[in-house]
């Protein structure tokens, strides 16, 4: 069984018939000013297009209908109490960009099309309004009309004038259309909202932003996977193929020597000493690696245990604030995304910044995990191409994070990365 439907208070009735009063009345004359500028820029725009003029013209009227048109949603939201579906401009791509967009239009349509729907719904709800509350005060003011044997609708409908009467049913026709006048009220504003719902919006815009951000999310995972790979192969490259590269080479001599009958083998010993030490370097710098891939401590134990191993490591003193809610731990993109945030900004606080202390903040609820990496340095980090944050910026972008820097000339500098705990759909 379900519930009853509570039934609105008196007070609550009368509050909302009159800010849906207050949102039909207000709206008249802005649609006249906007219809006004619709018609007349769209038709000074069309006729000087031939000279170019008009493109600047229309361009210029259509972001004013878009202005009207962002008032309107409001406006309809606030009086309705629900959101409208959603609306989607295109990106704008400068005079003849803005004058494909579709919805563009539509918002100057509606400035043209809201003038007539505004004008009755308002003029329906001053005229049910004020009729209801003359009809019910008709005793105060009936006085001053003047009469005669045949006036007053007792008169008009037996024949027979009578004063009373016409107070009576005056007052009894105003209350009725008084309380009938809320209902009148809500159903001029649905005509309002449904105007606004068929030009202002367009469902299928939600999926079409949505499909660009997951396409954008792609691109950035796409670039991050790509730089990655390629510091890997610089990092192999540069270090432990260069060490493995020299083993080799000495342990080759130091057989050569020891096949020698002449040779020296105290030479070939420290040869292979040499090599032993070259393949521990070797090993060392491959978990280093492994740990930028894939640290084993952070799948083991943990993003708190895994910062503070690297907050332990950097060479600067770092104060870290780790709070996670109980339960079940973050997604694994996310742990990864988050680490590797605090351990590039570290990494840029050591090689650039010059500070001397930094500060990790971990912050998430059961929606987002928030990172903020602040230093004392000189500041001047920026996210531009090829620099280690930009790869953290497709990092976050790729699991609908996003990731701010904000580094003045002399510092401090601010990195702040915001990761959804879920999928969007799902939180």
């Amino acid at each position: 069984m379900t519930a009853p439907t509570a039934e609105p208070r008196p007070r609550e009735t009368v509050a909302r018939a009159l800010r849906e009063l207050a949102f039909l009345v207000a709206g008249l004359p802005v649609a006249v000013v906007s219809f006004t500028v619709a018609v007349a820029g769209l038709s000074a725009g069309a006729g000087l297009v031939v000279v170019w003029l008009g493109l600047p013209v229309l361009a210029g009227t259509l972001a004013a209908c878009r202005a009207f048109a962002d008032r309107e949603r409001r406006a309809v939201e606030r009086a309705t109490g629900h959101a409208l579906p959603p609306h989607r401009y295109r990106p704008a791509g400068g005079l003849l960009g803005r004058l494909r967009d579709p919805q563009a239009w539509r918002d100057a349509l509606h400035a043209v099309v809201a003038l007539p729907v505004t004008i009755v719904t308002a003029v329906v709800a001053i005229t049910c309004t004020v009729g209801g509350l003359g009809g019910l005060l008709y005793g105060t003011w009936e006085w001053a009309l003047p009469r005669d044997d045949e006036s007053g609708l007792v008169a008009l409908i037996t024949g027979t004038p009578s004063r009373l009467g016409d107070v009576v049913l005056n007052t009894a026709l105003g209350a009725a259309l008084l309380l009938a006048t809320p209902r009148v009220l809500a159903a001029l504003v649905a005509v309002r909202a449904a105007v606004a719902r068929a030009l202002l919006t367009r469902p299928a815009a939600a999926l079409e932003a949505r499909a660009a951000e997951l396409a954008a999310g792609r691109r950035s995972a796409v670039r991050a996977e790509a730089q990655t790979l390629r510091r890997l192969e610089r990092d192999l490259h540069d270090g432990p193929q260069q060490r493995l590269i020299r083993l080799g080479m000495d342990l080759e001599t130091a057989g050569r020597r020891l096949d020698d009958p002449d040779g020296d083998p105290q030479r070939a010993r420290a040869l292979i000493t040499e090599a032993v030490a070259q393949s521990h370097e070797a090993l060392a710098e491959l978990r280093a690696l492994s740990r930028g891939i894939a640290p084993p401590i952070l799948a083991d134990r943990g993003l708190e245990a895994a910062l503070t191993a690297v907050a332990g490591r950097a060479p600067v003193a770092v104060s870290l604030d780790v709070t996670l809610p109980g339960g079940p731990r973050p997604p694994a993109a996310v742990e990864n995304a988050a680490y590797f945030v605090v351990t590039e900004a570290l990494a840029n606080v050591a090689k650039h910044a010059r500070a001397d202390r930094c500060a990790v903040v971990v912050r998430a609820d059961r929606a987002r995990l928030l990172v903020v990496v602040r230093d004392d340095g000189v500041g001047g980090a920026h996210l531009g191409k090829g620099h280690g944050l930009a790869g953290l910026a497709d990092r976050c972008a790729a699991i609908d994070g996003s990731l701010e820097v904000v580094s003045p000339a002399g510092g401090p500098t601010v990195v702040r990365a915001e990761l959804p705990m879920a999928d969007r759909e799902e939180a």
